[in-house]
């Protein structure tokens, strides 16, 4: 009997150990996924490179996706290996990744195109470790908990991992302007900590181990597949020729078709071998194809929302209200926090009661009032009252969080055990490449909604104030995601698109109009609110199509397997 109340004490102790540390490590993975997007500025003054250059598009871009496209195509491979060859094992190997990646992307020593490569290159070995990280947590405390606790469980590691990538926003405000280098930095000493602590006190349980070989290429036809669509959905939000945006290139046609086709091969691939990576018969089970739906579904709403209330909060609200351009990153980050809020508040409570009362009354509720949020944000005027967008983002946080802890419960709960890493992957797999998709989709629709009046308004507003017609034409002609960019990344759009030589010719009064709070906002609010509309009745159909999914999985259900 002692040695049986020592077991448990150990069992007891181990769970929260477990819970400490994974929660560390996909806080820190989340962070890292949205740290860039308000810094962005600060690192690009940093290495000395103007981001707004058409040929430095590319760095933009993948400075913010390639973290995310790596852990979206690499988790159901890591989730697969820690199924085989032990979980606790490739969740430590993550963690030590990762400090490194961290590490390297702290002491860069170059400039200018070298200098972005180079850290485009770091974040792809950053999204390596976070792939590791992400896609073994789950099921490590899937593992380490009994049945009626993993909703506490998951729920808090759950609110980490999305609450992460919120507080990303008010690190990167606060560290980037004080170095750039700080907002990678950050990561390396609970990096460090993470890595050692796991090392020593996380253990695999022998029999989750299922053995087995690695699917080399079903791994290589996914990968190569999913790779391309990224990229097909990255360029088709960037100029192509006289087109607003690059969805009729060839290139992203030829990316986004022969993607594809390496994808329907990988599933025929899946489908025939003995060993899958992708293991298609978990779809078999109700719960689980449910709720990976209803999750790729919320985060295709969630994914480019963020963006969206940035370029809101950064181009048009915060200048609108007296903020300078140069302070609007860390402010927009500051602004956003009700919609954290909600996610710390909602995200552990609803885990509890999913213990008790199952998955899906929580899961469909969350999504239903996160369809009701976007109606009630897309009823705000541009010039909002701060009080009801911060209720409507609290209630979007709540509801997101009500919905987002109990459904990994509910996915996690229908694997078999010796399939929990690589269904987590899986599921993993497609919130992290719907957050991709998102962005493509929102900011398609942005574009659409800019094209059709932004340009006859810069025109119209610049000439009113002295530029000559040549140079206003010019930047009238601008593709619309070239306004974008600069809004998000804290710019003054008006001054960095007009040359300093011909806006010194312009009256003092002239100057002052054209680089002050109120004039961009005031040329782009009301075609941008035109697709930010559009965007959100997208946004309302995939909440209310992910809370029928989520009814639909069934009652209370947890696979004893």
């Amino acid at each position: 009997m002692p040695i049986l109340s020592s077991n448990v004490r150990k069992s007891e102790n181990y769970k929260w150990v477990a819970l400490a540390n994974t929660t560390l490590g996909v806080i820190m993975a989340t962070i890292d996924s949205s740290i860039m997007l308000i810094a962005l500025p600060d690192v690009f003054r940093g290495i000395k490179l103007n981001p707004l250059l058409p040929s430095n598009s590319f760095y933009l871009l993948w400075m913010i996706l390639s973290f995310l496209i790596v852990s979206s195509v690499l988790v159901v491979s890591f989730g697969r290996l820690g199924d085989m060859f032990g979980r606790v094992k490739m969740y430590n190997l993550g963690f030590l990744i990762y400090t490194i990646a961290s590490i390297l992307l702290t002491i860069t020593w170059m400039h200018g195109t070298h200098g972005a490569l180079y850290l485009v290159l770091m974040r792809v070995v950053q999204g390596v470790g976070a792939a590791f990280i992400i896609a073994n947590s789950a099921a490590i405390l899937t593992d380490a908990f009994p049945a009626h606790q993993r909703g506490l469980a998951l729920g808090i590691n759950n609110v980490a991992a999305i609450s992460g990538s919120f507080i990303g926003l008010i690190l990167g405000g606060l560290l980037g302007p004080i170095d750039w280098r700080l907002i990678f930095l950050v990561s390396v000493p609970f990096g460090i900590a993470g890595t050692l602590w796991a090392y020593f006190m996380l253990k695999d349980t022998k029999d989750t181990k299922s053995g087995g070989k690695i699917d080399w290429l079903g791994n290589i036809t996914f990968a190569i597949g999913l790779i391309l669509i990224m990229i097909g959905i990255t360029y088709g939000i960037e100029p192509y020729k006289s087109h607003s945006m690059g969805w009729t290139s060839p290139a992203v046609l030829s990316e986004l078709i022969i993607g594809s086709v390496f994808i329907i091969a990988f599933l025929f691939i899946e489908k025939v071998i003995k060993q899958p990576m992708f293991r298609l018969h978990l779809f078999r089970i109700r719960a689980f194809t449910a709720g990976v739906l209803a999750s790729f579904l919320s985060a295709i709403a969630r994914g480019g929302l963020m963006f969206m209330l940035i370029i809101w909060l950064q181009g048009i609200w915060l200048p609108s209200h007296g903020y300078s351009f140069s302070r609007t990153p860390l402010w927009a980050g500051i602004f956003m926090l009700p919609l954290t809020a909600g996610f710390l508040i909602a995200g552990p409570i609803s885990g509890i009661l999913t213990d008790k009362l199952g998955s899906r009354p929580f899961a469909t509720a969350g999504m239903i009032g996160s369809a009701i949020s976007f109606v009630l944000i897309s009823l705000l005027p541009i010039n909002f009252s701060y009080i009801y967008f911060a209720l409507i983002l609290l209630l979007m946080g709540l509801s997101m969080g009500a919905f987002a802890s109990p459904n990994r419960v509910g996915v996690m709960n229908s694997l078999p055990s010796k399939d929990r890493g690589a269904g987590g992957g899986m599921n993993a797999t497609f919130q992290n490449s719907a957050q991709v998709l998102s962005i493509g989709i929102f900011f398609t629709l942005i574009i659409v909604g800019l094209t059709s009046t932004l340009s006859t308004r810069l025109l119209s507003g610049l000439t009113k104030y002295g530029v000559p017609l040549k140079t206003a034409a010019g930047i009238a002609h601008l593709p619309p995601v070239s306004v974008l960019f600069a809004a998000f990344l804290g710019y003054n759009p008006i001054k960095t698109l007009i040359k300093p030589q011909v806006l010194n010719k312009l009256s003092a009064h002239n100057q002052a109009t054209l680089t002050g709070h109120g004039f961009f906002p005031n040329l782009i609010s009301k075609p941008f609110l035109s697709g930010l509309h559009e965007a959100f009745i997208f946004a309302i159909i995939a909440c209310l199509v992910a809370a029928a999914a989520s009814w639909f999985r069934g009652k209370k259900y947890v696979n004893e397997e």
